[in-house]
């Protein structure tokens, strides 16, 4: 029971500045940032082998004339 307690009352202090940390709204806005971070990751890998996919399909045209 004592740490349950004390697990609720460290983000509450820190929450209100009373103790050095992370607050609850900065963790949260940290994990959000976190997922759009990895979902443009892979967006970007996404896009880096459909150009590649396509630039040797451009190539391959061309070869082929």
């Amino acid at each position: 029971m004592p740490q349950t307690l004390n697990d609720w009352v460290r983000p509450h202090e820190v929450d209100e500045g009373m103790r050095d940390g992370v607050s609850s709204d900065e963790r949260a806005r940290i994990e959000d940032l976190e997922r759009e971070v990895k979902e443009l990751r892979k967006a970007n890998e996404i896009l880096r082998l459909a150009s590649a996919f396509f630039a040797q399909a451009e190539l391959d045209r061309r070869l082929k004339s």
